[in-house]
Parts: C-alpha cells; structure tokens; sequence
C-alpha cells in the first residue's frame, strides 16, 4: 500500500488494522483515493486513516441499516400473522395451500416448519437456569400439543429467515391480502413486495459485513407513485436516474416505513449524525445529493 502511495504513519498500527480486518476485506475503500479510476497509484497524500475513516463509516453505515431493517422485518411479521389468522380462521392458515400461488413454493414451506420442529424434538429440552430462563415457546408447544402436528402463525413466522419471510408474502395467492398486509406499514402491495426483495439482499451484505457505501445491489426497491406515500421529491431521480441504482432510494424507503413503525424514532438523525461524522465520504457512491438535508421528506425529521 506504501508503495501505491498511502501515507502510513504508524507501521505497527497499520500493520495491526491489517492483521485483524484482512487486506482483501480493506483494500476496496481506497478505490474512491485512486490517482486515476482504473489506476493502483493513489491520489498524493492519502493516508491509512482517510482510507480507514471509510472502512470505519461503513460498519457504522450497516448498522444503522440494520437496525431499520430489523425494525421492518418484526413489523411484517407481525402484520401477516395477524392479518391472515383473524381473516381465514385461525393462526393455522398456512397449512392450506389454496391461500398461496405456488404449491410447490408451498410445500417447501412446510417442510421447513417440519424440520424445524423435528429438529426442536430431537436435540431435547432446553435447560433453565434460574428465574429468567425458559424454554422456547416452539420446545412448548411441541411438548404440550399434538394437534395441530405444525405450531400456529406466530411461531411459524419466527422460525423464517427474512428472506424465507419475504417469499412467503410473495408467494400468498390474492394481492388483496398482501395489501392488508402491507397497510398497517403505510405502503401498498407493490411497494411491499419490492422493498422487501430489496432488504434481503441488503440484510444479507450487512450480516457478511460487506461494503454498502459503493454497493451494487442488483434489486432496489420501487420508487412510490401514490401522494399517499411519504418520499423525497421524485425530481432527484429525474436529474439523476442513475441514483435508483445506488443506496440513496434504500434509506429513504426504510425512512418511509420507520415513520409508520415508529414516529418518535431518531433513525434519521442517526443517519445525519454518521454522515457528519465522516465528513469525507463520497456521498455519491451511495447516490445521496449533496443537498439532501433540504428535502422537507428529511428535514422535517432531522430538524435545526
């Protein structure tokens, strides 16, 4: 890295950086310090700690996103269980597959809850330990019942990964209960079913601790065309289209659905904080106009 012209200091220090981050994992942030776009040599005076000061800014950036994502994902748990077992008779709708488009998609589901729970049987109780420790509330079910052989909604649901979360909403039959479902979260059908294609591809860069300053996501999330929905000023896309392809459209729509989820929440101050925090990111690998604070969409949020 010396030799492609980062300013290193501190060697030890560096060398330790290194040692536990990996230079694989580290040597992609110097891309935006490149002499020339397709260059090894590096803009004259960078240093480790601008270099590292990126790295730094997008651990913190997939943590935030994490947490807005986490936020959505109980949401829609929730919603769907609620929705679906109130509305078809019981908190075991999914077992019939007349409530889902594909059979096969269907089937598969339900060998993933089986084998969950077989599983859950096999390896036993679980211990507790003291007043604070319980066993699980599938081990309770399981041990306690016996009909229905599959546990209801609200625990099939928490057994699903987020991406297993998002193809069963995909996979439900009418779009009118995917609309039920996605109205306690402010958006429609078609918003639902795109945003969360789009989180769990983000979720999953995040948990594998990929880069999402400069993150090709390859699905992004639709851009709303109701007034109903709240969102930034659709102009900045028209100027810049290229910008539905980057991150930019991912924070405004996980903005969109914490407003609903939780009004008081101080997600996009956050947000505005890390960026002021980090002063020298380039905002445009993320696709964030310069004068983004200015939208009322953020604004109204950020404050004075």
């Amino acid at each position: 890295m010396a030799d492609r012209g980062l300013v290193i200091s501190d060697a030890d220090r560096t060398r330790r950086y290194l040692r536990h981050i990996g230079y694989y994992r580290f040597s992609p942030y110097m891309i935006p310090f490149r002499a020339e776009p397709t260059a090894d040599t590096l803009n004259a005076g960078t240093t480790f700690d601008e270099v590292l000061d990126l790295y730094v800014f997008d651990r913190r950036l997939r943590l935030l996103l994490m947490d807005a994502i986490e936020r959505v994902e109980v949401a829609v748990r929730s919603t769907l269980t609620d929705y679906m077992s109130l509305t078809y008779g019981g908190p075991f709708w999914y077992l019939d597959s007349r409530h889902f488009r594909d059979a096969r998609r269907h089937t598969r589901l339900l060998s993933l809850v089986r084998e969950a729970c077989r599983k859950q049987l096999e390896d036993g109780a679980e211990l507790s330990d003291g007043d604070y420790a319980h066993a699980s509330a599938l081990e309770h079910y399981l041990t306690t019942y016996r009909d229905p052989e599959l546990p209801p909604s609200w625990l099939m649901v928490e057994m699903l990964t987020l991406g297993q979360l998002q193809q069963l909403v995909d996979n439900l039959k009418r779009i009118s209960d995917v609309a039920k479902v996605a109205q306690p979260l402010g958006i429609g059908a078609p918003l639902l079913l795109s945003w969360l294609r789009t989180y769990v591809r983000v979720r999953n860069v995040c948990a594998h601790h990929g880069r999402m300053w400069n993150v090709g996501l390859g699905v992004y999330p639709a851009l709303p065309t109701s007034p109903s929905v709240d969102w930034v000023d659709p102009e900045v896309f028209e100027i810049s289209p290229g910008r539905k392809r980057r991150l930019y459209p991912v924070l405004v729509s996980l903005q969109c659905m914490m407003a609903t989820l939780s009004p008081g929440s101080s997600w996009a101050q956050r947000l505005s904080h890390l960026l002021d925090a980090h002063p020298h990111v380039p905002l445009k690998g993320m696709g964030i106009p310069s004068n983004w604070r200015e939208d009322d969409f953020w604004s109204a949020r950020i404050g004075g």
